[in-house]
């Protein structure tokens, strides 16, 4: 059950001059939206949040958001080198896509495992309708009780929905519940705060949104995700083998390194509106923020992003456990 070390390499800063990526500083806006349904939906702030379980999740829905999400699910193929996941999983017939948003990465996986039949679950029905025939969407709060089968999932991904999950420990006690023996279980999660080994971050427009920012969470009953913490859920849960693999990745096109200057381009993209979506409700409903001075602290956060003068970076984690394989009961 050991889990793997973080990397202790601190990342290098490229100061060799202007950055010729190619990539621009805002989003394309030329992405659809990816859902026609007539859906009620709740509007605060200038952003779209979901009616069902209404407050449960506090990031938007809207195309503005659903954008972002489509963006960061390309990141995320690039930081695991484009693999959907770091579980060892062959041959699935059942995959459970937890907190689907989208519906990309189940799309993903649909595809990767022609077999399979992957099912995404969501608080907001903004998957597309039309969709391969082994692929479906439900709208479900996953804190509540699962109906599923016991023993049913060849694997269940979960990916970034720590501002959704008050009881973690029900959460993958559920997870253990309905996971067959020897399937697997991903918790992928970004750690809230963030690191640098420059100390450039001092004082600036970052490390403060980011003080207020997990305050609110805090405050709202969140749990902020470490490697630990989740580890211990797995394992408590009763899987084995359980793995915590750390991905470093950079907000702004600032190191050295070319792949970790390119997965730095993509989170400076994915920062100009998802700041605001992960800043807004938290700290306009939990700390009394004003909208407008939530707004001007992630325009500069955003600025500190594209300037590469602050040397940020967050931890991604996926935790990666196994059902133990039923005992089997020797006759004579």
């Amino acid at each position: 059950m050991a889990s793997e070390a973080h990397d202790s390499q601190p990342l290098e800063a490229d100061t060799d001059g202007d950055d010729e990526s190619g990539y621009s500083s805002t989003l394309a806006t030329s992405t659809q939206s990816l859902s026609q349904s007539v859906v009620d939906y709740v509007y605060e702030n200038g952003r779209r949040y979901h009616r069902f379980q209404e407050g449960q999740y506090m990031l938007p829905n809207d195309e503005t958001e659903q954008d972002r999400l489509d963006l960061y699910h390309h990141l995320q193929l690039l930081s695991l080198h484009g693999e959907l996941c770091m579980a060892p999983i062959k041959n699935p017939q059942r995959i459970l896509d937890c907190g689907t948003g989208t519906g990309i990465w189940a799309l993903d996986a649909g595809e990767v495992f022609p077999s399979a039949e992957v099912i995404g679950v969501d608080l907001s029905p903004i998957q597309p309708e039309w969709v391969v025939p082994n692929v479906r969407f439900e709208v479900d709060d996953l804190e509540l009780d699962w109906t599923y089968r016991a023993d049913d999932f060849d694997f269940i991904h979960s990916r970034n929905i720590a501002q959704s999950i008050k009881d973690w420990p029900r959460y993958v006690s559920q997870m253990f519940t309905h996971t067959k023996p020897g399937g697997y279980i991903e918790l992928a999660e970004a750690m809230m705060s963030l690191d640098c080994d420059d100390h450039t971050h001092a004082g600036s427009a970052i490390e403060g949104l980011g003080k207020k920012f997990e305050k609110a969470l805090v405050a709202a009953g969140l749990i902020l995700p470490s490697g630990a913490a989740l580890k211990k859920y797995a394992e408590d849960a009763g899987f084995v083998d359980v793995v915590v693999h750390d991905i470093k990745q950079p907000w702004g096109p600032w190191p050295k390194n070319p792949e970790m200057k390119k997965v730095g381009q993509i989170m400076a993209l994915t920062a100009v509106t998802g700041l605001e979506s992960y800043a807004m409700a938290p700290m306009t409903r939990v700390l009394g923020m004003k909208p407008e001075d939530v707004q001007m602290e992630c325009a500069k956060s955003v600025a500190e992003v594209n300037s590469r003068k602050v040397h940020v970076y967050q931890h991604m984690l996926h935790i990666v456990g196994r059902k133990p394989e039923t005992e089997k009961i020797e006759t004579k």
